[in-house]
């Protein structure tokens, strides 16, 4: 009998799983793990030169709007030092000899000094015939007629040169008229903006006050030809609606809380050009739609083509403090639509800004003053410049402008203003145009009075087919830049 204890199971060795053969993966499966790497790494690459290079910059906004991560990948071209306006170069006035301006009074018995080169104002003139699928409002017979900067001729003579007296004459303030503590202008219908349209979409808010009924894109296809252009001047909003509608425009700089205030009042649709900071955004230029005030508050209340209609539609609030910080940024400029029967009382409302030479008298001395104030605010010296430019003198401007870019600037300041441009040509200072045309370029590459000054440059130097290219390149930014083309026109007619 068998003992069932001194049974032996059959044993076979056990290997361990280190000791079995592993078999090695299929070579074409390395292959494509590595060619759907370097493909993915291609594509990768290919997006970036595309999202940077091919698409323009409202493109590459939609797209960061659609995907915001996108913004870690975009490409920004470095801006001036310390992202303000480039500095002086050495052939500008000294600084102590500039303070000199804080001093200076408006008139003085001495000729006005004679200019390098006479110019012609950079404007973009617009159709002077609406279309057949315009809705015009009713033309009224004109009792008065400003005289907007962009149909102004910077070239003509110093025969009209400012005295103390005429400036005396013209020194009365805006009419004081008993304002209520609260007042709203009702009947403008907002706009929300579309890309890069915040000129087109103001101006036809002011405008629906009056009952018009074409949209910002209507508006849009007269102010901006190229759809990325930095910039609409207000010389342009108004040459839009003195000639596209049978309602008027003017502006002027040199405004004040009272004024706005006393035209709202009255009834008066406004358009204020400001400088802005939305959430994410550096330093902009800005129109809003004045729409009440209310002094219980101490707020202006707009509608903003960016922001809306604010709380219950009834508009932005911006405290009178904080709303003139960024308008001062714009010489407190202002756009007032109205109809010609009320030409007569607007111009009584105006006061000494009714035209726009007195207006600017009155920026100037607005603008010294703060500079005094303050010497180290640049805004306060650029606005200086700018009244000096409109008053045609130049060689005061050039060092105005001087003292500004010594301060701490925004560098985007180009997009919007380009009185530096024209004082610095006509006092001969070509270098300082070309650098800050260039410097403006390299953010702004679709900024047609950019080129429109080099070529000024250009051709006072006798360089003529540089000019030619640069008022061509102007031109291809925007068809309807009347000096670009007047330029041109001259150049052609002279080869």
């Amino acid at each position: 009998m068998t003992n069932p204890h001194d049974t032996q199971p059959n044993l076979r060795p056990v290997r361990l799983k280190s000791e079995e053969s592993v078999s090695a993966p299929p070579k074409i499966l390395l292959y494509g793990v590595i060619g759907f790497t370097v493909m993915v790494i291609l594509g990768l690459v290919a997006g970036y030169v595309i999202f940077n290079n091919i698409l323009s910059s409202g493109q590459q906004q939609r797209v960061i709007d659609a995907m915001p991560f996108m913004e870690t990948f975009l490409y920004r071209e470095p801006t001036p030092i310390g992202g303000a306006l480039p500095t002086v170069t050495p052939g500008g006035v000294s600084e102590q000899d500039a303070l000199s301006l804080l001093n200076m009074p408006l008139f003085t018995d001495e000729p006005a000094v004679a200019t390098i080169a006479p110019t012609a104002t950079p404007a973009k003139a617009l159709a002077t015939t609406a279309p057949a699928t315009a809705t015009p409002l009713p033309t009224l017979t004109a009792t008065w007629t400003p005289s907007p900067a962009a149909t102004t001729d910077s070239s003509s003579s110093n025969s009209s040169a400012i005295t103390p007296a005429s400036f005396a004459a013209n020194q009365s303030a805006s009419v004081a008229i008993s304002l209520p503590v609260t007042e709203r202008i009702f009947g403008l219908v907002h706009q929300q903006q579309t890309w890069n349209n915040c000129g087109p979409a103001t101006i036809t808010m002011a405008l629906s006050y009056y009952g018009w009924q074409e949209d910002q894109k209507y508006a849009a296809q007269y102010l901006k030809p190229n759809r990325e252009d930095k910039n609409v001047s207000p010389s342009e909003l108004v040459n839009f609606v003195n000639s596209q509608t049978g309602v008027r425009a003017i502006y002027r700089i040199g405004g004040d809380l009272t004024l706005l205030k006393t035209l709202i009042s009255r009834k008066f649709p406004v358009v204020v050009e400001t400088s802005a900071r939305f959430e994410a955004y550096d330093w902009l230029g800005h129109y809003r739609a004045l729409i009440a005030y209310d002094d219980l508050t101490a707020s202006l209340y707009f509608f903003d083509s960016f922001q809306g209609v604010g709380t219950a539609g009834e508009g932005v609030a911006i405290a009178y403090n904080a709303f003139d910080v960024d308008w001062q940024h714009f010489n407190r400029t202002f756009i007032v639509v109205y109809s010609q029967d009320r030409e007569a009382e607007l111009k009584t409302l105006l006061g000494n800004r009714a035209e726009e030479k007195t207006a600017a008298e009155h920026a100037f001395t607005i603008a010294q003053e703060e500079a005094r104030k303050n010497p180290q605010d640049g805004h306060s010296w650029f606005n200086m410049g700018t009244a000096l430019v409109k008053l045609e003198r130049y060689q005061e401007a050039a060092n105005a402008f001087d003292q500004a870019r010594r301060r701490t600037m925004p560098w985007r300041m180009y997009w919007y203003q380009f009185g530096p441009f024209e004082a610095y040509y006509q006092v001969g200072r070509y270098e300082d145009v070309l650098s800050l045309a260039q410097s403006t370029l390299i953010n702004a590459p679709e900024l047609e009075e950019a080129y429109y000054w080099r070529g000024r440059v250009y051709m006072a130097q006798g360089k003529t087919q540089e000019a030619i290219n640069e008022f061509q390149q102007a031109l291809s930014y925007n068809p309807d830049y009347v000096a670009a083309k007047t330029a041109l026109d001259t150049l052609r007619q002279g080869t």
